[in-house]
C-alpha cells in the first residue's frame, strides 16, 4: 500500500468517533506502530482534526469531512455501474478492489449524492459464476501484467484438445464469457482462447520481451483493419 492510501485508509477509520490505538491501526494496515504515529503526525499537521494520545488512542472529528468529488449524475451512474459489473463478472482480485473503490467514493461524497449512489437502479447480475472462474481469470490478468509466459491445456468448441505456450497479452468481456489474447508460440500467431475452455493454467516466472508484431496494440491493429475491410452491412 503507497503512503497516499495509508493515509486516506487512516482518516477512514478514524470516522465517526471511533477511537483507535496505534497498535490497532498499524495491525489494520500491517505496518509498524512508528509508521502509524508518524502518518498521525503528518495529518495533524496538514490540518486533518484528529485528537488522542499515545497509549489511549485517537479519533477523528464528527464532522470533518474530505473534499467532495465532483461527479454529475451520469458520471457518478457509470462508476457504480463499472464496479457492479466488476464485483459480478471479473476474478475475486479486481471485484473487492471495485467493492473498496466504491467504499472510497462513498466516503467523500457529499450527502445529496451519496443517495444516488445507493439509489442506483442499475445492475449486473453474475449469475453464479463459480469461483474457480473468478481465481482463473484473476491468474491470467496476473500473468498478463507481469508478462509472463503461460502454457494452457484448452479444448476447443469442437472438443479438440491442446496444450499452448502463449504470451498473454489481455483479456475481453464479451458478456457472460471472458478471453485471453495472446501470442501462440505453436501457431506462431494470435489467439484468442475461451477462459472457460482452458482447463489448466501453468504461469512461468520468465517473462517475455516487448517484440513487434506480437504486441497487444498489433492485435487491435490487426482487428480493426479486418473489421473495415468486412464492414457490418445495414439492418
Amino acid at each position: 500500500m503507497c503512503r497516499a492510501d495509508r493515509l486516506f485508509e487512516i482518516v477512514q477509520h478514524l470516522r465517526g468517533g471511533r477511537l483507535l490505538t496505534a497498535q490497532m491501526l498499524a495491525e489494520r494496515l500491517e505496518v509498524s506502530k512508528r509508521t502509524i504515529y508518524r502518518d498521525l503526525a503528518d495529518l495533524q499537521a496538514s490540518g486533518v482534526p484528529i485528537e488522542g494520545e499515545a497509549g489511549v488512542g485517537y479519533l477523528l472529528a464528527s464532522d470533518y469531512h474530505l473534499p467532495p468529488l465532483s461527479f454529475n449524475q451520469d458520471e457518478l451512474a457509470a462508476l457504480v455501474l463499472g464496479a457492479r459489473m466488476t464485483k459480478a463478472w471479473a476474478g475475486q482480485e479486481l471485484a473487492q478492489a471495485a467493492e473498496e473503490a466504491l467504499v472510497k467514493i462513498d466516503a467523500v461524497l457529499p450527502e445529496e449524492m451519496r443517495a444516488r449512489v445507493h439509489e442506483n437502479a442499475i445492475f449486473a447480475p453474475s449469475f453464479n459464476i463459480p469461483d474457480d472462474y473468478k481465481s482463473r481469470l484473476d491468474e491470467l490478468r496476473r500473468a498478463t501484467d507481469r508478462r509472463s509466459y503461460v502454457e494452457l491445456d484448452y479444448e476447443s468448441l469442437k472438443g479438440v484438445s491442446s496444450r499452448r505456450r502463449v504470451r498473454p497479452l489481455g483479456l475481453f468481456f464479451w458478456g457472460k464469457v471472458w478471453t485471453l489474447v495472446g501470442w501462440c508460440e505453436l501457431r506462431q500467431d494470435f489467439r484468442s482462447f475461451r477462459v472457460d475452455l482452458i482447463r489448466a493454467v501453468l504461469v512461468f516466472d520468465q517473462a517475455f520481451l516487448r517484440e513487434d508484431g506480437r504486441e497487444l496494440r498489433d492485435f487491435l491493429i490487426r482487428m480493426k483493419a479486418e473489421e473495415a475491410d468486412c464492414p457490418q452491412s445495414s439492418l
